[in-house]
């Protein structure tokens, strides 16, 4: 006995499973329209069992039908087609998926009626930016004439000073007779200067009034230095 030909069968539950695909899509499209975002899914309730609708950049990524009792199916993935027995058994509940979501949508309307638009004007940071700018080019003055000096009796066009100001580590980095970054808090600090962004006004305020220790540190460092070498007799 020949085997019976399935090529019917199997062609006409693709037909469907397009039909469905192009119906549920819509949905898709219309639920990430609700719930913002490229992806997400939602789950929807049946007298005879639970929807899930997941997609991805508006289009249906699957649709899922689980039963109250039996296995869950899935009528449109991206893997493989459902069996057609299974999917005319969720197709019998469609309708009511459909009604769920519709029922969804029509729960949101009006929600936002008594929201107001009016809102409060926002501060403008023009003169606390200023402000962080002129305490920052005052810093960025100083560096430099450390900087330049620390070229000169260092001997190199790069290098770094550190030092510890209150149990915080501060490091200048210069590169030739300017300041290339300020550091204060160690590797994982704050750059008061550097060749990139801006610290915020909230860190200037913090470590701006304790630079003074740093330059105290750094003036102790050379008179040190000229201490040393003036005990040196040739």
């Amino acid at each position: 006995m020949d085997p019976t030909d399935a090529a019917a069968v199997a062609e006409r539950r693709d037909e469907v499973v397009a039909a469905v695909r192009d119906h549920a899509g819509r949905v898709a499209y219309q639920l990430a329209l609700l719930q913002g975002g490229d992806y997400g899914r939602r789950a929807f309730d049946t007298d005879r069992g639970t929807w899930t609708v997941k997609y991805e950049g508006g289009d249906l990524e699957f649709l899922e039908f689980d039963p109250s009792g039996g296995s869950s199916v899935y009528v449109v993935s991206t893997k493989h087609p459902p069996e057609p027995a299974a999917l005319a058994t969720a197709l019998r509940d469609y309708d009511a998926f459909v009604r769920a979501f519709n029922g969804y949508v029509a729960s949101l309307e009006g929600v936002l009626d008594d929201v107001s638009a009016e809102f409060p004007e926002a501060a403008t940071t023009e003169t606390a930016v200023a402000e962080r700018d002129r305490v920052l080019d005052a810093v960025r003055d100083v560096c430099d004439r450390i900087a330049g000096e620390l070229r000169r009796y260092e001997g190199g066009d790069y290098g770094t000073f550190a030092a510890r100001v209150d149990g915080t580590r501060w490091e200048l980095k210069w590169d030739g007779d300017a300041v290339s970054y300020l550091r204060a808090g160690g590797s994982g600090g704050v750059y008061l200067l550097s060749q990139y962004e801006a610290p915020s006004a909230a860190d200037v305020r913090q470590y701006a009034p304790r630079f003074r220790g740093f330059v105290d540190a750094y003036n102790e460092e050379v008179a040190d230095l000229e201490a040393d070498l003036a005990t040196i007799e040739l």
